[in-house]
């Protein structure tokens, strides 16, 4: 009943706006730019839109359109990916006539008219697969489609290695590929990083603290991000770093910001949970990955010593 109340909002507006989280990852510019492409294929009078800022070197998956004031008057406005409002890329999100929130993250901010959030879902894309699949022809599966959704898939769940593939998520991969895209290019140019950001890991498990239990800390100076020649979008690369490390059970990383802005908290874990440990310091998101912001060093000594205690706790 959900998803066909979904259906028939998507029917109904001759305008659509599709919005995603800030700073955004291969899975919220793929559920974004799938769903518009598949709306867009089934419905070719309908304007269907994609807001947000800057998308950073991810610009080869999905690009913004420009949205102005004006296209939100009578529209569907849909954000995808994005667990509570303060993080949605374009905050005229709710200025439209009716608001749709599709999500896998814990609905810690049940924001919207309408609501799907499913939080053991691999992905958002792999949502707006099965909502596809649920229309019945009402939305469209093609090989622009299929590209970007599987592109959020392969993200959010770490090349299908992270603890969130479930078998309907393998399911949905395989459906997929059928379409006529180059999985491998993709996978290929997903996994591809620069000389910099190499030298970036190189540096991280250089500077690596690992507590006896497995907790995994380091914190990146923004002069060696600058250094580096790095963006921000382009430090993410380093995030998974710790965790191929075997004494590694779960790990920070913080990454200074420029203007003293407070500090960018990265939570990674192989098993304990660490989403309450993120919530306690301005952040959230999954049971095993999440961010959090950090104001000061007091703060960034208080996150490492949780953690910490956290591992040392947990069984594992």
């Amino acid at each position: 009943m959900l998803l066909d109340n979904i259906l028939e909002q998507i029917k109904a507006y001759d305008t659509i706006i599709i919005h995603r989280h800030i700073n955004p990852d291969p899975d919220a510019l793929g559920s974004q730019g799938g769903l518009a492409a598949s709306i867009q294929a089934a419905y070719p009078d309908k304007r269907v839109l994609k807001a947000g800022g800057d998308v950073g070197n991810l610009d080869w998956l999905s690009t913004m359109d420009d949205v102005q004031d004006a296209d939100y008057q009578n529209a569907l406005v849909i954000s995808v990916d994005t667990a509570d409002t303060p993080r949605v890329s374009d905050q005229r999100f709710n200025t439209g006539k009716y608001l749709i929130k599709i999500d896998h993250h814990p609905n810690d901010d049940a924001y919207g008219d309408l609501l799907w959030v499913v939080p053991d879902a691999s992905s958002t894309s792999e949502l707006i697969f099965d909502l596809i699949q649920h229309s019945n022809g009402q939305l469209k599966l093609n090989a622009k489609v299929a590209r970007l959704l599987y592109a959020g898939i392969v993200g959010d769940t770490g090349r299908f290695l992270y603890n969130n593939t479930s078998a309907h998520t393998l399911q949905v991969a395989a459906a997929l590929i059928q379409e006529d895209f180059d999985p491998t290019a993709l996978n290929n140019r997903m996994n591809a990083i620069s000389f910099a950001q190499a030298k970036l890991q190189s540096y991280v498990f250089n500077h690596l603290h690992i507590s006896e239990a497995g907790a995994g800390s380091v914190e990146i100076p923004l002069s060696v991000v600058n250094e580096l020649g790095l963006t921000k979008d382009q430090v993410h690369a380093a995030v998974g770093t710790p965790g191929r490390l075997g004494e590694v059970i779960a790990w920070v990383i913080f990454v200074e910001q420029a203007d003293g802005e407070p500090y960018r908290v990265n939570l990674r874990s192989k098993g304990p949970i660490i989403n309450g440990l993120a919530k306690q310091h301005n952040g959230g998101g999954h049971p095993l990955a999440s961010g959090a912001k950090a104001q000061n060093r007091e703060e960034i000594e208080a996150i490492t010593k949780q953690l910490e205690a956290l591992v040392a706790e947990s069984e594992h």
